[in-house]
């Protein structure tokens, strides 16, 4: 296998290739328009799209969208996909991924024989709503080609799935599983399929799909391109790379950093809080910032719950987003957050993945996130195609080293600031008190309350019927005077009580590797009810940790299945979550049970 050729680039625009309504997306199938001749557009109405020799329709598809120019990673990705070779891509969420393989599998696709039936392309996605959005992105480039796309993944009727397959598609988007799921049915033919995608295969691989992809890369014809885009580009990656593709060419986009004294899109900032002070804090902040739409990550469902309930009795519009949510459920919950009818998305970094809502202008981080790369892909979410965004950090004062970790992986300072004061939020009221009062004013429809004014002025002076008058409007506002202040709390480094050796049931040195990313300290091992017996496999239990507790796959240690239970090691400090995460779920379509294991602990 021959080295990978590399390409650095810098990325300064923003994707604007995903987009999604939320919504279930039945298959899309437009019919052909009659031959006739095409009328080729002149080369400044599409901008730098021309120049990437992609078809006279897509260019069409394209301008119609309003794209003007191609993002760094469609200008570096399309020419070589064009060209039939295999690509290995890294570039964060926001940089035009979709759009810089939909393109020209869409283009190699309507060059070829076409089979009518079984698929000339697969491309697998991480999660039900990102199969939905790249699924609408690809239907709409090519429904002047008359290439017909179906999404398929869980939470989805598969009666419908099976009808569109039947009839025939040319390009599926799918989850691991559920295209897995086809494939053994014998629903799904692959032997047709001329590329392969994986997109987002850092993240498929943290979910535990690792043997899916394997399966379904297999099961795909020899000769295929394959194309594979990641965020990160672990060991793990490398691997699925140098397996399965042939000379891929490499490219790499990184974000561009603001040099000098520009200022960047998302601006960030830390707050450190108390635990228990969390909520007041988030509320306290959210009064503050005012967000026109914001989403705020919790590490587990329960965690989603709790605080959208708080949160709605302060008076927000909050929805929950988790798996624990039917896909109508979640599709309805996203609409109203895109419609205006919610301002905020309390949700699990699984559920939220591939969500792109143009009207997000804050991301908040309940929970300082376990690795850098889950910060980036939560902050990624804002400041988008040019528009301002801001991301809010709950620190406690125990996260010193994961914050750190974040500011060194990310290249930036995040700054700490205090949670605003009783005094503050007062001064902050009677600030918008003034600004309605002056909104009235300028508005002159004050007419029909003259009266009040002139009968009040026989007995009092202007100024204390307006000192009054602004006293009921400021109280009408809401209460100033109950809050208790929120204390004040500092970040502390985190002693490291580690001795280094791996000691009486530690790990060797190449187990410690697995958690490169933790934040340090001990491990433990959870005790599951299920084993070998209810077919549970590693990766099944992996997924179910990820999805429901949060927690990287990466951070999960050694897995132990025996014939009736398992055990799982994770770290110390997020074993709570993850039995109360996993309390009630299911693994495998059974019901589980979850605690701590009754063996000595693991440093």
């Amino acid at each position: 296998m021959s080295e990978p050729t590399e390409t650095t680039t810098t990325d300064t625009t923003t994707d604007t290739t995903d987009m999604t309504t939320g919504a279930p997306v039945e298959t899309h199938e437009t019919t052909a328009p009659a031959e006739q001749p095409v009328q080729e557009q002149p080369d400044d109405e599409h901008g730098g799209f021309s120049d990437l020799g992609l078809r006279p329709e897509l260019l069409t598809a394209l301008s119609a969208l309003g794209y003007e120019e191609p993002t760094p990673i469609q200008r570096e990705a399309i020419p070589p996909l064009l060209e039939g070779a295999d690509l290995l891509g890294q570039a964060a969420t926001g940089t035009g991924k979709t759009a810089a393989f939909a393109l020209p599998v869409l283009h190699l696709l309507a060059a070829g024989p076409r089979d009518g039936r079984r698929p000339g392309a697969l491309v697998l996605v991480p999660t039900r709503e990102l199969a939905v959005q790249v699924s609408e992105a690809t239907h709409k480039y090519g429904k002047d080609l008359g290439m017909r796309v179906l999404p398929i993944y869980g939470g989805q009727p598969i009666g419908h799935q099976l009808r569109a397959l039947d009839r025939g598609v040319d390009v599926v988007v799918a989850t691991p599983g559920r295209a897995l799921d086809h494939l053994s049915r014998g629903t799904l033919d692959l032997s047709e399929v001329h590329v392969v995608v994986l997109d987002e295969a850092d993240e498929m691989l943290d979910m535990g799909f690792a043997e899916d992809i394997e399966a379904l890369l297999e099961a795909a014809p020899e000769g295929r391109q394959t194309v594979l885009f990641s965020a990160t580009m672990p060991v793990r990656v490398e691997a699925i790379a140098r397996k399965h593709q042939r000379s891929p060419r490499r490219i790499q986009i990184e974000r561009e950093r603001p040099t000098g004294g520009e200022s960047p899109l998302v601006r960030q900032v830390a707050y450190v809080v108390p635990r228990a002070a969390k909520p007041a804090a988030l509320g306290r902040l959210l009064d503050v910032e005012a967000p026109q739409a914001a989403i705020v990550f919790c590490r587990t469902r329960d965690e989603v719950d709790t605080l959208t309930e708080s949160l709605n009795g302060r008076g927000y519009r909050a929805e929950a987003l988790h798996g624990g949510l039917s896909q109508e459920q979640r599709d309805r919950v996203v609409g109203r957050l895109r419609a205006g009818t919610a301002e905020l998305l309390i949700a699990t970094d699984v559920a939220a993945r591939g969500l792109d809502i143009d009207t997000l202008t804050h991301v908040v981080n309940y929970d300082v996130p376990s690795a850098p790369e889950a910060y980036v892909h939560r902050i990624g979410r804002v400041g988008r195609a040019g528009r301002a965004g801001v991301a809010i950090t709950l620190a406690e004062p125990r996260e010193h080293r994961m914050l750190k970790t974040i500011e060194r992986v990310t290249r930036a300072t995040i700054p700490v600031e205090k949670v605003p004061t009783v005094a503050d939020m007062r001064a902050r009221r009677l600030e918008m008190t003034r600004a309605a009062v002056e909104e009235a004013l300028v508005e002159d429809d004050l007419d029909g309350f003259r009266v009040v004014v002139e009968t009040l002025a026989a007995e009092y002076g202007l100024m204390e019927i307006a000192l009054a008058a602004v006293k009921l409007a400021h109280e009408a506002g809401g209460p100033t005077s109950d809050e208790e202040e929120i204390p004040d709390a500092t970040l502390r480094p985190v002693r490291d009580d580690r001795t280094g050796g791996a000691g009486p049931g530690g790990r060797s040195g190449a187990s410690r590797d697995r958690f490169a990313g933790r934040t340090g300290g001990p491990t433990t091992r959870l005790w599951i009810s299920l084993g070998r017996m209810a077919g549970v496999r590693p990766q099944d239990l992996v997924g179910a940790i990820a999805g429901e507790a949060g927690l990287p796959g990466r951070q999960i240690g050694a897995i132990e299945i025996a014939d009736k239970f398992s055990l799982v090691e994770v770290p110390e400090s997020a074993a709570d979550r993850v039995v109360d995460a996993l309390r009630g779920s299911t693994v495998k379509g059974r019901p589980v049970n979850v605690r701590r294991d009754r063996g000595p602990r693991r440093e």
